[in-house]
């Protein structure tokens, strides 16, 4: 695969760039180019927002009701099913993503999430008549908040996207998406099948570039609202920005779950649930449970358990069936995760993994798991975004909620018990926007997000559309 690439998605065609940079797109496992597109530039970044402005008040979107809004979204999803395994295998290749994840994630789930808002808008009441007490009557209007600015990281390119995009269009807002850098190839699939849906001009628009592009995403004037994925570092930044200008803003930040294994635990289970909970995707995602947290009374069997698991886990070409962990993302990435690796072999007891991959090409790290390891610690306190793990000890379910709550960051969690309605009142007391009960798996029908240092507002579920509308309220007197 090479694909080389000559212009922008901006207002429903392909515009040539404002300049000659470039962006080279590197495989993760080969470490060869397998494209080049061109790099967004602020006049390219103001070409995409005047078009999201014209289409906000054109008939041919401002002016369509829900239910017409629904139909080009169907329209949307359908050209996108057509391109699923181009666009998993894109991002394997790019990212590390392995394929059986892809599959799942970036495409079979990007279909139905932009679905499911279609169903949303279709039946969506923009209008309603309230009575008041004070004896008139108010009409309350649910209208679009206006011009988005979406950056999406790596990590999930095109899930993460969509969750900006499908909420957006089913309010009836336009969207000007800035992808990472490093993944930038599945924008142009996502492009192509929003030209083939004829989704109407400037809609959504994609320019690809660096952190200057987005910082000035971020602060322009024709820009009604932000929804960022991204660090927690760059997410304070952006708020402090969104502040200064009093813009609505979405921030889904890092993460430094907790998985609670309770003492009637099926360790099979846990075994069963771990690649999804705890390193999916190579472990870097947001929302990966680093932190397992094991009872006394059973942690040397915890600890043997998973580290058996992770052991057992099948590292190599993201693109082979059998891979279960593939390459980190970059080559600056695998340097520090590999970091933290070497500061967690100071810090705890090491039980798996640890050394580096034996491989002559490619961006891997071990799957790593550390033993003994105080809740204080380097590698339990920041977010290492890699498959590395530490097993945390406790004296009582007090304790484990203490050492769960004990983070800067709220994203997700686990609790791991064969009683599930137990489980779930523990769940309860754990400080964090998401939580699984025996596994963990994002709901389409319920909101997702964090608290603390994760973040702010939420995506999917219908909670998410909200976000990108503005309420109007008209009093009628007389």
């Amino acid at each position: 695969m090479n694909s080389n690439k000559q212009s922008f998605f901006i207002d429903g065609e392909w515009q040539e760039p404002a300049s000659s940079a470039r962006i080279e797109v590197i495989n993760a496992t080969t470490e060869e180019v397998i494209g080049v597109v061109p790099e967004g530039r602020e006049a390219d970044i103001d070409r995409a927002v005047a078009a999201a402005r014209r289409a906000l008040q054109s008939p041919s979107w401002g002016g369509l009701s829900p239910a017409e809004r629904s139909k080009a979204m169907l329209r949307f999803a359908d050209a996108i099913e057509k391109r699923g395994p181009e666009l998993a295998r894109s991002v394997s290749m790019q990212n590390g993503m392995p394929i059986n994840v892809a599959d799942q994630l970036e495409s079979g789930f990007v279909v139905a999430m932009l679905r499911y808002y279609a169903a949303l808008a279709k039946d969506m009441v923009v209008e309603e008549s309230r009575p008041s007490p004070m004896g008139f009557t108010s009409l309350v209007r649910r209208e679009p908040v206006g011009v988005v600015g979406a950056i999406v990281p790596w990590n999930f390119p095109v899930a993460l996207s969509m969750m900006k995009i499908g909420p957006a269009l089913a309010a009836g807002c336009t969207i000007v998406l800035k992808p990472s850098p490093g993944t930038v190839l599945d924008s142009y699939i996502l492009a192509d099948a929003a030209e083939e849906a004829q989704l109407p001009a400037g809609v959504v628009n994609w320019v690809p570039g660096g952190r200057e592009l987005g910082a000035y995403l971020v602060t322009h004037p024709g820009i009604d609202k932000v929804a960022f994925t991204g660090s927690t570092a760059a997410g304070r930044i952006i708020a402090q920005e969104c502040g200064r200008l009093l813009r609505p803003v979405t921030l889904e930040l890092g993460g430094k779950s907790a998985a609670i294994v309770l003492e009637d635990a099926d360790l099979g289970a846990l075994v069963q649930g771990l690649p999804t909970a705890s390193v999916l995707n190579n472990g870097q995602a947001c929302f990966s449970c680093t932190r397992i947290l094991a009872p006394a009374s059973r942690y040397d069997e915890v600890v043997e358990a998973v580290a058996g698991a992770v052991s057992a886990l099948v590292v190599g070409d993201p693109l082979e069936r059998t891979t279960q962990i593939g390459p980190m993302a970059s080559a600056i990435h695998r340097d520090r995760v590999q970091g933290y690796v070497e500061k967690g072999k100071g810090e705890a007891r090491l039980v798996a993994g640890g050394s580096k991959v034996d491989r002559e090409r490619g961006w891997f790290v071990q799957p790593t798991v550390f033993a003994d390891v105080d809740n204080s610690a380097t590698i339990a306190r920041e977010e290492i975004f890699g498959p590395v793990l530490a097993i945390i000890r406790y004296d009582g379910e007090d304790d484990a909620v203490r050492i769960a709550n004990e983070s800067e960051y709220g994203l997700g969690g686990t609790i791991w018990s064969t009683d599930r309605a137990h489980a779930a009142e523990l769940a309860r007391r754990i400080d964090t926007g998401t939580l699984g009960i025996n596994g963990y798996m994002p709901d389409l029908n319920a909101p997702f997000g964090g608290i603390k240092a994760s973040g702010l507002g939420r995506e999917l579920g219908p909670e998410s559309v909200a976000g990108y509308q503005r309420y109007k309220s008209i009093y009628q007197l007389g």
